[in-house]
C-alpha cells in the first residue's frame, strides 16, 4: 500500500503535503509570461497559438501567460519526481503552501482561456468590429 492511502489527511503537513496528490498537477504544465496582448493584431495572434494542441492562454495578476500542457519527462508512474535529488532549481524554489492540491489553479486567473472559441468569444467582446479584417 502506498503512503498516500496510509497518512491520515489530517496529519498532513507542508513536507508530507505532496504524497497526496495524486494527479501531481504542478508538473504537467510549463507557463511563460507574454507581452500583454493590447491590439487586434495581438489577440489574433494569440488565437493561433491556442489553435494548437494543449495550449491555454491566462491573465494572472495583471500578467499574460502562455500555458503549454505538458507532463514533465521526470514524472514517476506514482506521481513523484525521478529527478529529485537533481531537480532544477525552479522545481526546489517551488512552494506548496496554496497549490493545486488546494484548488485548481485556473480558478484564481483574472482571465483563463482554454481554446480558440473561448478567447474569440472574449474578443469579440472587447473589439465591436472584430471581425473586420484588415486590423
Amino acid at each position: 500500500m502506498s503512503a498516500r492511502k496510509t497518512i491520515p489527511i489530517e496529519a498532513m503537513t507542508p513536507e508530507t503535503k505532496c504524497d497526496y496528490c495524486t494527479n501531481s498537477r504542478c508538473c504537467t504544465y510549463i507557463s511563460q509570461e507574454i507581452d500583454t496582448p493590447v491590439s487586434k493584431v495581438d489577440f489574433d495572434f494569440l488565437l493561433w497559438q491556442v489553435s494548437h494542441r494543449d495550449i491555454k492562454v491566462y491573465k494572472d495578476e495583471g500578467s499574460w501567460y502562455l500555458m503549454a500542457d505538458n507532463p514533465c519527462n521526470h514524472i514517476q508512474p506514482d506521481g513523484r519526481c525521478g529527478i529529485y535529488e537533481d531537480r532544477p532549481q525552479i522545481c526546489r524554489d517551488y512552494s506548496n503552501d496554496y497549490c493545486e492540491f488546494d484548488e485548481p489553479a485556473e480558478n484564481g486567473f483574472e482571465l483563463y482561456f482554454d481554446g480558440y472559441e473561448s478567447l474569440l468569444a472574449y474578443c469579440k467582446k472587447r473589439f465591436k468590429r472584430w471581425g473586420q479584417r484588415p486590423y
